[in-house]
Formats: structure tokens, sequence, C-alpha cells
């Protein structure tokens, strides 16, 4: 499987295997189990998602870090990933951590579907 390399990829492949539903069921999911109140309606539009996804990661960044350390560590966001961020600038880095969240509930949710 070959990752996609940026956000409007990942939402073609997503409605292309019809697996954009699942997608945001899983993000649902790994939001509860990190005890992070935020709900994502199953017909979302993926640019809304994008952007409540960035701003919601953008503020557990400034206000509840161990939150944020804690959803990245439920999801199993890859460490070495986010280590390579630039961390200077916060809101460019909760842009790219927010497509690192969906790329991994991509993976978990593809792997899902193609070995069930």
């Amino acid at each position: 499987m070959q990752l996609p390399a940026n956000f409007t990829e990942l939402i073609n492949f997503a409605t292309k295997e019809e697996l954009y539903n699942n997608l945001i069921k899983q993000l649902n999911k790994d939001f509860l189990y990190a005890n992070i109140d935020l709900d994502f309606a199953e017909n979302i539009l993926p640019s809304s998602l994008k952007l409540i996804l960035h701003e919601i990661i953008y503020k557990l960044i400034q206000e509840k870090f161990m939150d944020y350390l804690n959803l990245l560590y439920i999801i199993d966001v890859s460490e070495k990933k986010v280590k390579q961020l630039d961390g200077s600038d916060t809101l460019k880095l909760s842009e790219e951590v927010a497509f690192l969240i969906l790329q991994r509930e991509w993976q978990k949710v593809w792997f899902k579907n193609k070995y069930s």
C-alpha cells in the first residue's frame, strides 16, 4: 500500500474505495478512546474535516499538550514522522500533524477493509 502524499490524494483514495465514512468512524472511535470530545458527522465535507481537525490539533498543542500526545499514541502516529516536522510554527505543525493523523487512520481503514 502506498500512502497518500497529501490531503486531496487521501480523500480521493477514500472516496474511490468507498471508505470515506469508515475513515470518519475510525477518527471518531480513536478520539473517543483518547477522551477528546469530538464527534465528526459521517456526512462531513472533506474540506470541513480538514479545517476542524487542524483547529482541534492546534488547540490541543496550545492548551492540552498531554491530551495531544495521548491522541497521537492512541492513533499510533509515527513518532519518527512527528519528530521530523518543524515545530517552530505551531499553526503549520498542527496542519501537518492533522494530515499524519488522517494518513494513519486511512491505513487502518484500508487494511481493515482489505483483510477482513
